[in-house]
């Protein structure tokens, strides 16, 4: 039987918290909580209280500022 793929699924691991995500892009946890006061930075979800990161946002936003 064959799986079939949702782009949309999330797998285990993909969501992360503003600690991981400070760590991934190499910032303070605190710039992550400035941004998103500004609405800046990078795409979160806000489940409840917790705040979660995709990984794939965390890329897409480091790609967006690749300088040429």
């Amino acid at each position: 039987m064959q799986q079939e793929i949702t782009p949309n699924r999330l797998e285990p691991g993909e969501l992360v918290d503003e600690h991981a995500a400070a760590e991934i892009l190499a910032l303070s946890v605190q710039t992550l909580r400035n941004w998103r006061w500004k609405g800046e930075g990078p795409s979160f979800a806000k489940l409840g209280r917790l705040v979660r990161y995709r990984r794939r946002d965390l890329q897409t936003f480091i790609e967006q500022r690749v300088a040429a």
